[in-house]
């Protein structure tokens, strides 16, 4: 594989020296996303919203508001204030709570103490503004991710796939971009990161074809954390 090269060629950066590594959260560290599919469907439905499952996942990445306020738009001609979103996308956050939790993403613990002993930083950008779910991160995911390395849509006006999240991120661990992985698992977020200009990974935990990721311009793809975790110690002499 030449996928550092072609990094190192796109960017035109002289060398990848990597030391801190941005998570997105759904469908990479917890999977979550169908329960969001299930909470973005119904909550939708109520405002007179068609949305499905696939919307859920193609969207994933962005800011609630922002999706609801381009949905609202499209199918019903009308611009909402961010005011009017937030109050929608309360709806979808309240039927989300409701749902089973979701579960932390096989290989995420094991991954992390593999950065952890190679002296990385860890920093999770997620473009939720669902708090108790946020507040998983440093709990479930301690001592690996503290709250000042947490980016959420609250932080940022632009969210996914414009570049602020992760040069939010990026600001928050004090690395440049290459010194920067991104993790990501849609592709809003794959053009987020590529934006930022970090090496970025897709890891295909939905049901997108990989092809989507890839036309996104990941880095790399592959088809889980557990698969990144496995390949970690190989990486980049793989790369190479």
């Amino acid at each position: 594989m030449n996928n550092l090269k072609e990094y190192l060629s796109r960017t035109g950066f002289g060398a990848f020296h990597p030391k801190a590594v941005l998570f997105d959260m759904d469908g990479v560290l917890i999977n979550s996303m169908p329960n969001h599919a299930v909470a973005w469907q119904r909550s939708m439905a109520t405002f007179g919203i068609h949305m499905t499952a696939e919307d859920a996942y193609a969207t994933e990445g962005a800011r609630g508001i922002d999706t609801i306020r381009n949905m609202v738009l499209e199918q019903q001609g009308k611009t909402i204030s961010l005011e009017e979103a937030q109050r929608m996308y309360d709806v979808k956050t309240r039927i989300f709570g409701e749902l089973p939790k979701a579960e932390v993403m096989p290989g995420a613990y094991p991954l992390m103490e593999k950065l952890q002993r190679d002296g990385l930083l860890i920093a999770v950008v997620t473009g939720s503004g669902q708090r108790p779910l946020i507040q998983r991160l440093s709990t479930d995911f301690h001592p690996f991710v503290s709250e000042e390395r947490i980016i959420t849509a609250y932080d940022v006006k632009k969210g996914k796939p414009a570049p602020d999240p992760y040069l939010a991120g990026m600001a928050k661990c004090g690395t440049e971009p290459w010194e920067t992985i991104v993790v990501e698992n849609a592709p809003l977020g794959i053009q987020a990161g590529v934006a930022a200009q970090c090496f970025t990974i897709g890891v295909n935990t939905g049901p997108l074809p990989d092809e989507q990721l890839w036309q996104a311009g990941a880095d790399l793809v592959l088809s889980s954390i557990s698969a990144l975790c496995d390949l970690w110690d190989s990486l980049f002499e793989i790369s190479l």
